[in-house]
């Protein structure tokens, strides 16, 4: 399945904005279901394809023939069915696919407006697909131009003003809702990226000296506390009797499956449950345990509105430097595409030009060699400038206009 043949670049996928925490859990595609993915869509001959799995979304871009065949792709390495994809999905073609990954890139698409986390993973996941040798040109071009995009958009907006990600969110909601809360005994469970973020988080947004840590992997914790003495550790058999002494509960570990289950708390306790991982990592009866309050992702990316407001002014200026960047990809696609096609036609119309000035040189006396050069090189600017907005358009196959002007050209 090559570009070159009636292909369409295509961005499919599933996010915050039309399904839930839960929905999106079933489309999430683990790190080596997204290299068996690319494996098969190389098999298969898919070109430029890469892969973005996040908490919040899970996107395919890539070249084909329509946008099915990518749908099925995402559906085969997830529990996701393609009958609820098709009311819960975004598809995007070309030119909107293009915009919809530099609004990403930029922050413009995150669930709280200009978290940046998205550029990481955004990297890495074309990092995955390079190592997979699924991506191409294209693909290599559009994502630098997003990338300095973003980085424009960072350096000189307010876009990211504040201190994004759900982390901060956690503990903005702390801060709002628990009284006393540098008071409270707090226990963060998981020490990955978004783990490593809220205890700093803590931190810096509160004076609370009663935060314990437990990771799965104990050395990381170990290392992470040199450089936080203000955290006690504590180790994974203790995690029911931590859970038992805390007022408030983290939840960052990061897990295909819940790592948090009813018999982990007691009944009749109170205790405020912020699970920051996606899919949830705290089962779902906990929440019927009397005293227990459990807020998820979805619930806490509503409370960065003052945040947000400062960041709102700010989108007409990162759309402006998206504008510049998009347009320049376009210049780079438009050239690499149409410049063979614009050559090989000036180079048919030049030699019938030719043949033409030379026999009307032998047919007519006094014949004005000269004038008769400007005005057929302007017909041909002309009609080449034509065939230029027509191979623009965007609903233009490119292939089969090539091929027709060959055949009209060369026979």
């Amino acid at each position: 399945m090559h570009e070159n043949k009636t292909t369409h670049f295509y961005n499919i996928g599933v996010s915050y904005k039309k399904a839930d925490v839960k929905t999106r859990g079933k489309y999430s595609l683990s790190n080596e279901s997204q290299e068996s993915l690319l494996a098969l869509a190389k098999a298969k001959k898919f070109e430029g394809v890469f892969i973005l799995s996040t908490c919040n979304r899970t996107e395919i871009c890539g070249f084909a023939e329509h946008p099915y065949q990518l749908i099925q792709l995402l559906c085969h390495f997830s529990e996701g069915s393609v009958e609820e994809f098709a009311s819960i999905s975004n598809v995007y073609k070309n030119q909107e696919a293009v915009e919809h990954l530099f609004r990403i890139g930029t922050g413009l698409e995150s669930q709280i407006l200009g978290d940046y986390e998205i550029v990481g993973q955004l990297r890495q996941s074309f990092k995955m697909a390079k190592l997979q040798n699924t991506t191409n040109a294209y693909l290599e071009r559009l994502l630098n131009s997003v990338f300095q995009a973003s980085k424009r958009v960072k350096n000189e907006t307010k876009l990211s003003s504040g201190t994004t990600s759900v982390s901060y969110a956690a503990v903005q909601y702390l801060i709002k809702n628990v009284p006393n809360y540098n008071t409270k005994n707090i226990l963060v469970f998981g020490l990955g990226k978004m783990g490593k973020h809220t205890c700093k988080n803590l931190a810096e947004y509160t004076q609370n000296k009663s935060v314990c840590l437990i990771n799965r992997t104990e050395q990381k914790a170990i290392e992470f506390i040199k450089e936080h003495a203000s955290i006690r550790k504590s180790v994974i058999k203790n995690l029911s009797a931590e859970i038992e002494n805390a007022h408030v509960l983290i939840v960052s570990t990061g897990s295909d499956k819940p790592t948090i289950l009813k018999e982990h708390v007691q009944n009749n306790k109170k205790l405020l449950i912020l699970d920051l991982s996606m899919p949830e990592n705290v089962a779902k009866d906990v929440r019927d345990l009397e005293g227990v309050s459990l807020v998820n992702v979805d619930e806490l990316s509503k409370i960065t509105d003052e945040t947000l407001a400062v960041r709102q002014k700010e989108i007409p200026l990162a759309e402006a430097i998206i504008l510049k960047h998009k347009t320049e990809f376009n210049d780079w696609l438009n050239h690499r595409r149409f410049t063979p096609a614009i050559a090989a036609l000036k180079e048919y119309l030049e030699v019938i030009k030719n043949d033409e000035i030379n026999f009307q040189k032998k047919k007519i006396v006094n014949f004005d060699e000269n004038q008769a050069e400007i005005l057929t090189s302007r017909f041909i600017q002309k009609i080449t400038t034509q065939f230029v907005k027509h191979l623009k358009d965007d609903e233009t196959s490119v292939t089969e206009s090539i091929e027709v002007m060959q055949k009209v050209f060369q026979s």
